[in-house]
């Protein structure tokens, strides 16, 4: 019988911060992009944050996994993880950080829709159908009007550029859920993803001529830091705790906050501008994305009642 435990106030507490964070990613790579290019912030952030999951598995003893076939999966799953974040990289050169954030957050639509036709007990339930149709509505509607003008069209195509970066997220949670590493420590997992993305991204800059104008502001030491010590290390670290204690379908639902902060702090930081339709498709995405994710724990409300669930929780 599983020992993980309803939601309580500390782990809401700890997720507004986790969430607060997350959305706050976007925005760091975007402030500092004039001085150093998103892509070699995403691949300096993923060796320092490599580093540092090393040490501790090192100290850990966590290295145990690689005996355990996982190589294969991790290859695979490091080589989307790049991939998310060089279409993310790509994509802020082009819109804007809070529509980054809302159009990222579609991964769990796409690795629902992976995991449905790999995994026979994964298979999608009614209420996972329509969000999936609430959540591919609600693109659409943000991306009207997109297409009137040179910047709309540009805003267009890093949008389209951000649901490529969800789409390479959910496959990589496929990729992990349907291999080997689903076993495996999330250290492990972590270390693959981070690792392989310092090397590739890496690659990516020098060969792009990313590296060449780089100036070493406190903004952009202070994003490099950031993205990798706070947010790919610890956060993510805390996640992970979070998981070992919490039901993951509670936690997922709490998760959809980081699109809200990522939009609230774009527009506070970085002055970003929001139209109607944007507001209406980003309500309309969190809306799909919740049915999709909460699906089990709204069945519970809906065929049990509010009460029965609070008593689980």
């Amino acid at each position: 019988m599983s020992t993980r435990r309803g939601t309580d106030v500390f782990s809401f507490q700890i997720m507004v911060l986790l969430c607060a964070l997350w959305g706050l990613q976007q925005v760091a790579i975007k402030l500092a992009a004039q001085d150093m290019a998103p892509i070699l912030q995403a691949s300096l952030r993923s060796g320092l944050a490599a580093l540092l999951v090393g040490l501790l598995m090192t100290w850990r003893g966590g290295w145990e996994g690689l005996r355990q076939g996982t190589l294969r999966g991790g290859l695979l799953a490091g080589v989307l993880f790049t991939l998310e974040f060089l279409l993310i990289a790509l994509s802020l050169g082009y819109t804007s950080a809070g529509h980054v954030a809302v159009f990222l957050y579609t991964a769990p639509v796409f690795s629902a829709l992976g995991l449905h036709l790999l995994l026979p007990h994964e298979r999608l339930r009614p209420f996972q159908w329509l969000g999936i149709a609430v959540c591919f509505t609600g693109i659409g509607v943000a991306f009207i009007g997109g297409t009137a003008g040179a910047v709309d069209r540009r805003m267009l195509l890093g949008d389209a550029l951000a649901v490529g970066a969800g789409l390479a997220w959910g496959l990589t949670t496929v990729a992990v859920r349907a291999s080997r590493l689903s076993e495996a420590p999330p250290a492990l997992t972590l270390f693959y993803q981070l690792a392989i993305a310092f090397v590739l991204l890496l690659g990516v800059a020098l060969v792009t001529g990313k590296t060449g104008h780089v100036a070493l502001t406190p903004i952009v030491v202070g994003s490099v830091l950031f993205q990798g010590v706070v947010v790919s290390f610890a956060s993510y670290l805390a996640w992970f705790w979070l998981l070992r204690r919490y039901r993951a379908s509670n936690l997922a639902v709490f998760s959809f906050m980081t699109p809200l902060f990522g939009v609230t702090l774009g527009v506070l930081i970085l002055h970003e501008p929001l139209t109607v339709n944007f507001v209406l498709g980003a309500v309309l995405v969190l809306a799909g994305i919740g049915l999709v994710s909460g699906e089990a724990w709204l069945r519970r409300v809906l065929m049990r009642g509010p009460s029965t669930v609070r008593q689980e929780n």
